[in-house]
């Protein structure tokens, strides 16, 4: 099972793209240590408080991929430089 999050998230102090690409590859590189999954940012590369960051799992069943990409989400949730506004599943 494929499962494909994408999330628009807003990082309110970011006031460059320098110190907003810092923002996210601490949060990528800690996904990507903690889960089997694969994140990258997918849109807004050039602006500086917004990002859309899209996560992938693939494993055997709905419910370990669902289960990968909802601790990947939770992650991003923790970190309070950054707020997830619109996430959105998908799978394949």
């Amino acid at each position: 099972m494929i499962g494909f999050v994408q999330c628009e998230c807003i990082i309110y102090d970011a006031g460059s793209l320098k110190e907003k690409r810092a923002v996210l590859q601490r949060i990528m590189s800690r996904i990507k240590q903690k889960f089997n999954v694969s994140v990258s940012e997918i849109d807004h590369h050039d602006v500086w408080q917004r990002t859309t960051i899209g996560i992938v799992a693939i494993t055997t069943s709905k419910h370990t991929t669902e289960r990968e990409l909802q601790n990947a989400l939770n992650l991003i949730d923790s970190f309070p430089e950054i707020e997830r506004a619109i996430t959105s599943f998908e799978w394949y």
